[in-house]
């Protein structure tokens, strides 16, 4: 029992880690992504199939931590300074010189 208490402990840390690197780090949706959704998945079936008898709300608490713990990962995540670290801050001060109407390139050119 206390097996299966640690390992359902272990993939839902492993799970919202997952997700967070696939959010805030890595582009796209990808491996990171689905091995977290399946990670937090396998965490909830573990706790509804093999804890009951432990307490018998143990899969309800499980998912219900699972989605408390994702949301406040994101939001520490967002609210730390990480986030500007990472965040592109550069300003572009070029232009460009249309012609306007009645003006030849020719004139911007000089």
């Amino acid at each position: 029992m206390t097996t299966f208490l640690i390992l359902t402990i272990i993939l839902v840390v492993f799970g919202v880690g997952l997700l967070l690197a696939e959010m805030f780090l890595l582009p796209g949706f990808g491996f990171a992504g689905i091995c977290g959704i399946g990670s937090l998945a396998a965490a909830v079936v573990i706790a509804y199939m093999k804890l009951t008898a432990l307490w018998a709300w143990a899969g309800h608490v499980t998912l219900a931590a699972c989605v408390v713990l994702c949301a406040i990962a994101i939001w520490v995540f967002v609210k730390s300074k990480a986030m500007d670290k990472m965040a592109l801050d550069t300003k572009i001060e070029g232009g460009v010189d249309m012609p306007s109407p009645g003006k030849r390139m020719e004139e911007l050119q000089k």
